[in-house]
């Protein structure tokens, strides 16, 4: 870590805070996607006023409640969630972050899908289902459904598809669930190019997950640390370097899992010589990168949540995810907003680094159009 030294608008060195600039708050609110609890945005609610001020750039909408394991956190029915993202577009609209607010959404379909026929939406097939027919015309179809249907509900990216190999069928994040496409790659890409096209003629930009590949896995980092050391081979990165290479993919995220051959100290999402080594340099990606949940007890239990922020900044992610299910907490945005303030005031992360990631962000409404 760099030796601190005293920028322009750090504060004295007895404050835990620094006082920075407004347009420093906005750079870091831009690199935020963050979670909340609510149905409707109230006037004095606190993600409103961080979406106006410009500090938060992006959320991600959830049917149930990961804490009280209830539904409706934020989707009840159409007309509800049409209202919801009305009045987020509205406040975005009335400050820095205009129109490029990112509503975002994990709808894969099957088991992981946030809007479902409970709330009034069509049903949808997993990617394993989709894999196993092999049929692109079949898939562009399920796709487009999707697709328009989240355009409808106000979203404009879908934190899908996953295309880690089903190396390990009972791997309990993935192949347990039906979230991969496919053991061969080659389906994968096919299936995974199908469904992104589908959604980019919607107007939906794709996020695809989760590089370098966890389909080898046996745990869930949602639990804790996994290694897939052992498992993972080179192939796994087949469908990120034929997508990357079409020019597909809208973001990438990095998953939470630790893969030794890459990183014997940090879990891709924390790792230069994954992030910006392996994905940046090798696999040739030169858009925004996503980290899979920042509080995801993988990331927290082992590195606290301040020094998993400092190090995913570090690594060259550009857009942070904090779902705020692990642990709710209403303050989550001022926080994190606080906790770079504090590394920038130190000299360990520079706003040119925040500039690179808001750059990259910007293009993403340039990309898919």
């Amino acid at each position: 870590m760099p030796t601190p030294s005293p920028t322009a608008t750090a504060a004295p060195a007895e404050s835990p805070v620094p006082t920075t600039s407004a347009a420093l708050r906005q750079k870091i609110g831009r690199l935020l996607i963050v979670g909340f609890r609510g149905t409707t945005l109230a006037a004095d609610s606190r993600f409103r006023t961080a979406i106006e001020a410009g500090e938060l750039g992006g959320v991600i909408l959830f049917d149930r409640d990961h804490l009280t394991n209830s539904a409706g956190r934020n989707i009840t029915s159409p007309d509800q969630l049409t209202a919801l993202t009305d009045a987020l577009r509205s406040a975005a609209l009335n400050g820095p972050v205009g129109a490029n607010l990112l509503i975002s959404v994990d709808q894969e379909g099957g088991n992981v899908a946030r809007l479902n026929p409970s709330d009034g939406y069509p049903a949808t097939q997993p990617a394993a289902a989709l894999g196993a027919t092999n049929d692109v015309a079949h898939t562009t179809d399920a796709a487009t459904l999707m697709a328009i249907t989240l355009a409808g509900a106000g979203i404009d990216l879908n934190l899908a598809p996953v295309v880690d190999l089903e190396i390990n069928p009972d791997n309990p994040a993935i192949g347990a669930l039906d979230r991969s496409f496919s053991a061969d790659p080659a389906i994968v890409v096919e299936q995974a190019a199908a469904v992104i096209d589908a959604h980019h003629a919607a107007g939906v930009k794709c996020v695809i997950k989760h590089f370098p590949g966890e389909g080898s896995a046996t745990g869930n980092t949602d639990n804790g640390i996994v290694d897939v050391t052992a498992s993972w081979t080179s192939m796994e990165l087949t469908p990120f370097r034929e997508l990357v290479a079409a020019g597909l993919p809208d973001a990438v995220m990095v998953g939470h899992i630790v893969n030794g051959l890459l990183d014997g100290d940090h879990p891709a999402s924390l790792s230069r010589a994954t992030v910006t080594g392996l994905l940046r340099s090798d696999v040739g990606w030169a858009g925004p990168v996503i980290s899979d949940d920042m509080q995801a007890p993988a990331i927290t239990g082992a590195f606290g949540a301040d020094e998993a922020i400092a190090l995913a900044l570090e690594a060259g992610v550009d857009l942070l995810l904090f779902a705020n299910q692990q642990v709710y907490d209403g303050d989550i945005v001022a926080s994190i907003i606080a906790t770079i303030e504090r590394l920038v005031a130190s000299g360990r992360i520079t706003e040119d680094r925040l500039d690179e990631s808001v750059r990259r962000i910007a293009g993403m409404f340039t990309t898919s159009e």
